[in-house]
């Protein structure tokens, strides 16, 4: 079993580079409506969820082991 220090010393990069992938997604997205004027039709369940998702995982308060759980339970409503 990995120690606090072992896990994010694995783990870390890789969660940095979805973070990242995420925000990109973001931006692009927001680049995309600019460009053409107009938000896409299922923008906001689409939308919503991810910053429902973002707001869950960086809610302090909530118990650790069950944010995977909570964010499959929150992906399964869409």
């Amino acid at each position: 079993m990995l120690s606090p220090q072992q896990i994010l010393d694995t783990y870390y990069l890789e969660a940095r580079r979805d973070l990242l992938e995420v925000a990109a997604l973001l931006d692009r997205y927001d680049a995309a409506v600019e460009r053409e004027n107009s938000p896409i039709n299922d923008e906001p369940a689409k939308l919503a969820m991810m910053r429902r998702a973002l707001f869950q995982l960086a809610e302090t308060s909530s118990p650790s082991s069950t944010r995977t759980a909570d964010l499959l339970e929150l992906f399964a409503t869409l």
